[in-house]
């Protein structure tokens, strides 16, 4: 059994640096809600692709079940890297403002955390 390392990890080690920062950035502008309910943890479009390419890998299942398998484990891979890049690119943020000397706000840090709390709530029940 693989056993993963607990002691420094963070959303950014589950991520590349790089190719898609400014599109994330574009994407994670979207208002924050209040609550637990921060808003989606993936883009609109993104959740439409992914539903697709689902139903492609589910009908494909009858005549390639070893193939449709394969495909459903990349989509989730696919889903949850997103999801890690989107952690990764909001803690960077902070991480930047911090390395600036610049002050991050209390309510920058509290939404932060909500998101944080909201996602783990929701891996809590999955």
């Amino acid at each position: 059994m693989n056993r993963v390392t607990e002691e420094h990890l963070s959303t950014s080690d589950f991520v590349s640096t790089g190719e898609r920062r400014e599109e994330l950035r574009a994407e994670n502008r979207a208002p924050q809600q209040s609550g637990d309910n921060v808003g989606p943890l993936l883009p609109a479009d993104f959740v439409q692709d992914l539903r697709g390419r689902w139903d492609r890998v589910q009908t494909s299942f009858v005549d390639e079940p070893r193939k449709a398998v394969k495909e459903a484990d990349e989509l989730v891979a696919s889903a949850m890297k997103r999801i890690a890049e989107s952690f990764a690119e909001a803690r960077g943020a902070l991480e930047r403002q911090w390395d600036r000397g610049d002050e991050v706000s209390t309510e920058d840090l509290r939404l932060a955390l909500q998101k944080y709390r909201a996602f783990f709530q929701r891996l809590l029940t999955v």
